[in-house]
């Protein structure tokens, strides 16, 4: 039973790191220029939120390694991703997961992200921000719709990453 345990285990792992991934290769387009999102923020609040933090920051490095390893991100995506990762996976864990935490966290992990992105192409902040706050609202709104779903769906499978 115990490999049948630890199967279940890296198999949901790599599932998630392969969807994170996934959705973090595509950007919804936005009639703003400039302020395109992507399906992964949501997602990646929702792993934090039904796994924990610690398993989270696995997938969120093996998703980082997959867009790194085929092109698709840079060193400079990855780090920025961690960033965000870092933040709204470590205020989940903080604060703790309800309705106001959810969808608080992936707006704190972007604004952390836009801070250091800022910082390393000295671009200005406040311009990057404004460029995100379209893709905060629909993060927060995303969140909200889909963290029941996948809380739900985790419950009846037994997945557990613990």
């Amino acid at each position: 039973m115990q490999n049948r345990q630890k199967t279940r285990e890296i198999t949901t792992t790599a599932l998630m790191a392969v969807l994170l991934a996934v959705l973090g290769m595509l950007k919804l387009p936005s009639i703003i220029p400039g302020t395109e999102f992507q399906l992964s923020a949501p997602f990646a609040i929702c792993i934090a939120a039904c796994f924990g933090f610690k398993k989270y920051i696995k997938i969120g490095l093996l998703a980082s390694a997959v867009n790194l390893i085929l092109g698709v991100h840079t060193i400079v995506n990855v780090t920025i991703a961690m960033i965000f990762r870092l933040v709204a996976g470590g205020f989940l864990a903080i604060a703790g997961v309800g309705p106001v935490t959810l969808v608080v966290s992936g707006p704190l992990g972007t604004t952390a992200g836009r801070l250091v992105l800022s910082t390393v192409t000295g671009t200005d902040p406040f311009a990057l921000l404004a460029a995100a706050v379209p893709g905060m609202v629909f993060t927060a709104v995303s969140t909200a719709v889909m963290y029941p779903v996948m809380k739900r769906v985790v419950r009846k499978t037994g997945v557990s990453l613990d």
